[in-house]
């Protein structure tokens, strides 16, 4: 016990553990829509197609994340107007961008001058390398997506799951739908910090998925998905710290297991119940 409060004297421990509440909170608000909408697929293709943006970012000597942004914001609303307009089947431009991301993100890297960037905080997240400036920039976008979903969360969960009843009611779907598509873009490449590409989608769905195991209701699943994302992140950023491993790995895993003991418990007393009325 004495150990953990010694590793919470220094500031970059602090600050992975602001990063990761953080980003469990915006995981929270923005996978909700992700998971709820079915479009998980879709978020997978712009976290990938990201890379291109920080491969190019490297080249042009500017910064990944922003390269990263820029990317995942075009992908994003690239599969937006896809869907909307139907001239190209939506799951075959997921796989262009993924594919397209993926392999300019390696050609730029490698054209890059001089030593070879590290990619590895990229792809697999780096949270206890956060520094304050980027928890700044998370802390103001948590708000920001905060502040949207708090005035805007009917007309958002109206236009996501019937687009055309809601035109008849007059609500203008495709300024929610392509600032969700936006938020959802910028959200990921701010958490890719935490968790990397590779992993950053399953923070934005797994919590979620064990919060709808006890409800089904938009406004009730986010803050049962940030209390789990949270949980299961602190757990797996003292984890990394104590068992040397990467944490964004570790979080990953313990947000896995803490949905298969929560499910498992789930269908335990779903069990006792039948067999007991």
């Amino acid at each position: 016990m004495s150990e953990i409060f010694t590793i919470m004297e220094y500031a970059f421990f602090r600050n992975a553990m602001a990063a990761a509440v953080l980003t469990s909170i915006l995981a929270a608000m923005v996978g909700t829509y992700i998971v709820s909408r079915k479009i998980v697929f879709i978020s997978g293709g712009i976290t990938h197609a990201s890379f291109g943006g920080i491969g190019m970012a490297y080249f042009f000597g500017l910064n990944p994340l922003l390269g990263a942004a820029v990317f995942a914001v075009l992908s994003a609303t690239g599969i937006e107007w896809v869907s909307q307009k139907g001239k190209v089947r939506e799951d075959s431009a997921i796989a262009i961008l993924w594919s397209l991301g993926m392999a300019l993100g390696i050609i730029f890297v490698f054209m890059t001058p001089g030593y070879t960037p590290n990619l590895m905080s990229f792809l697999f997240g780096s949270i206890l390398s956060v520094g304050r400036a980027e928890l700044y920039m998370l802390l103001a976008f948590c708000l920001l997506a905060g502040v949207f979903f708090w005035l805007y969360l009917r007309p958002v969960v109206h236009t996501a799951f019937d687009p055309e009843f809601s035109k008849i009611m007059g609500l203008p779907v495709g300024f929610f739908r392509y600032t969700m598509s936006v938020i959802i873009a910028l959200a990921i490449v701010i958490s890719i910090r935490s968790v990397g590409i590779i992993l950053v989608l399953s923070l934005f769905t797994i919590p979620q998925i064990t919060a709808m195991l006890f409800t089904r209701n938009f406004a009730k699943i986010i803050p049962l998905a940030a209390l789990f994302g949270v949980v299961g992140s602190l757990a797996g950023l003292f984890s990394s710290y104590f068992f040397d491993i990467p944490s964004g790995a570790a979080i990953i895993f313990f947000l896995t297991l803490q949905f298969l003991l929560v499910k498992g418990l789930v269908m335990l007393l779903e069990y006792v119940h039948r067999n007991h009325s």
